[in-house]
């Protein structure tokens, strides 16, 4: 393309008066197209295909450029006049500016020296083939190229865990005793027993049978004398050189400025600027109430004996659990299919895309928690899935499984989550992600809709909810308690068990899961509460006029937001409400 001299002119004159709204449009699309550029995995859980042959880059190389361009972000973002924007618009230059913030705070506090725990690392790579489609002879040949690039990937994380080990940022050795235990996981059996091998079990339609035979080969191949030694190798360097240097101390706090890194995490989790000493003050006034309602529920049934005697009763009497893993999954689709009908008393507007039911797969699920939610892909190739915990079906309540089906799927997750990937003229970073005390706090308030929506009749299932609001109140005792004020394992877990009528195993793995990832069990019951206070302002201001479809519609429409910023959105939403 050729330019006159005039043309040229009048493209500078043009670049030189783009409006603030212009430039920070540009800006967003830039730093989107770079996210993505640096995250093949999650360009794969968008549903975009087109880096499914790769891994991130890890080595800490990779993380100093990447610091040095958020900076550059952060720069641009800073020169440009917020308060001509939008109103959307400055929501997100505030999410956006707030992101970038965060993300360098974290690298300059070197939070991204410690990248692994039990529910995250390269042992759970595997687990992104199920956001692949494998529908193509490409999609196979994708996921080769990504296991030949293991090795590789796995000596980036070595070298980050070495700088971590100098720098004195290390994981709790209690989180990472687990981890080897789940690598050899990965290499027990033949190659075709690995998880990493598992899209080649079943041939695809449309590929000749003689390349299928060659991709298997290849497979088995890359897994044997490829993949396979090199995770025994990093198990090695785990057991013999970073685990010895593991902190001893499970909180986070232990570390050299480590309370300084425990306040970040706790504003960074809940989007707030609550202290850890004023969160464990609310956590401890939350698990007061819950319990005098427990004893309510307690005394309904006429059981004689404290609480105590009753969480033993429902943790050990058979009649709460299924015999079988298959029972247990079928009890979890039966309640799912009761939800959906429901909704529409709460809500006016419902996703379009639909979420369905899994197994966790048995590789993780004995160091993972009772279920979780995976979102649909954003291109729509992909539904959401709600991925429930079959492993020791006798230690998975009955009582439990209405509440956690809220929470995971819908009124929950699914809904909140599918509702923002369809938001209209938002930028991709705020329609496919969200802050966590948003995302969090609407799961937990959603779980005090199913009262709504006819679940709960069952007084036993009615104290399920109960102990899972009581679950998440605990985690502001026991998360401040581990990580700011020195509280050891065993003082949580025995805290835990004291408040609350979740089995043993779930109650070890949820502490355990607490210490790997400082502060982020902050983000539910703070979130909750927060929705729960403009619920209430609204129902009070509004009364008989109060429209609760509507007010869900508005308290989702715009995708999962700060906590400070949904408040201004809900007392704007008010005042139009009132006239």
């Amino acid at each position: 393309m050729q330019f006159t001299l005039f043309g040229l002119l009048m493209l500078a004159v043009s670049l030189a008066v783009a409006s603030p709204a212009e430039e920070f449009e540009a800006l967003v699309e830039d730093h989107w197209a770079w996210t993505l550029e640096q995250s093949p995995q999650l360009r794969t859980h968008l549903g975009d295909s087109g880096a499914n042959d790769r891994w991130g880059d890890m080595s800490l190389a990779a993380h100093a450029q990447r610091d040095t361009r958020r900076a550059e972000f952060l720069a641009q973002l800073e020169a440009i006049d917020a308060d001509a924007l939008g109103e959307q618009a400055q929501l997100s230059y505030a999410m956006l500016l707030r992101r970038l913030q965060s993300e360098r705070s974290e690298y300059r506090l070197g939070l991204h020296l410690i990248p692994i725990n039990m529910r995250s690392g390269p042992q759970h790579l595997h687990s992104l083939q199920e956001r692949i489609r494998f529908s193509s002879e490409r999609d196979y040949r994708d996921w080769l190229q990504r296991l030949q690039r293991m090795p590789a990937l796995l000596a980036q994380y070595r070298e980050v865990l070495e700088e971590g080990i100098a720098q004195q940022r290390t994981q709790a050795r209690v989180v990472m005793e687990r981890v080897p235990a789940q690598i050899d996981r990965l290499l027990a059996g033949e190659p075709a027993d690995s998880p990493f091998y598992k899209p080649f079990r079943a041939a695809p339609e449309g590929v000749p049978e003689s390349q299928w035979v060659e991709l298997q080969g290849r497979a088995a191949e890359v897994i044997d004398r490829e993949l396979n030694p090199a995770l025994a190798e990093f198990r090695a360097f785990l057991t013999g050189t970073y685990l010895p240097a593991c902190r001893e101390q499970p909180g986070i706090g232990s570390l050299p400025d480590g309370k300084a890194l425990y306040r970040f995490l706790a504003g960074y989790f809940t989007t707030t600027d609550m202290t850890p000493e004023a969160i464990h003050a609310v956590g401890k006034a939350e698990v007061a109430r819950l319990l005098a309602e427990m004893e309510e529920v307690k005394a309904s049934v006429g059981f004689e004996g404290d609480l105590q005697a009753f969480n033993t009763f429902l943790r050990s009497d058979p009649r709460f659990y299924y015999e079988t893993p298959e029972a247990l999954f079928e009890g979890y689709l039966a309640i799912s299919k009761r939800l959906d009908p429901e909704l529409v008393k709460l809500f006016g507007k419902l996703p379009r895309m639909p979420y369905g039911v899994r197994p966790i797969p048995d590789t993780i699920a004995p160091d993972t928690t009772t279920a979780y939610y995976s979102r649909p892909a954003a291109n729509g190739t992909q539904a959401g899935y709600y991925y429930v915990n079959l492993y020791r079906p006798e230690v998975r309540p009955k009582y439990e499984m209405e509440v956690l089906s809220v929470h995971e799927a819908v009124p929950g997750h699914h809904l909140q989550i599918a509702l923002a990937q369809e938001l209209e003229g938002l930028p991709m970073f705020r329609t496919t992600g969200g802050e966590t005390a948003f995302v969090e706090g609407w799961g937990l308030y959603a779980e005090r809709l199913g009262y709504q929506m006819g679940l709960y009749t069952d007084p036993y299932s009615r104290y399920g909810q109960l102990t899972y609001d009581m679950w998440r109140a605990v985690r502001l005792v026991v998360d401040t308690g581990i990580h700011y004020f020195g509280w050891s394992r065993e003082r949580a877990i025995d805290y835990f068990k004291a408040n609350a009528g979740k089995s043993e195993a779930d109650i070890v793995n949820e502490i355990d899961r607490y210490i790997g990832w400082p502060g982020q069990a902050l983000a539910y019951k703070i979130g909750q509460l927060k929705i729960l206070e403009i619920r209430q302002r609204a129902e009070q201001a509004l009364g008989e006029d109060f429209d609760i479809r509507a007010f869900h519609d508005h308290l989702l429409g715009a995708g999962a937001i700060p906590l400070d910023a949904l408040e201004r959105r809900m007392d704007d939403w008010l005042l139009e409400q009132r006239g």
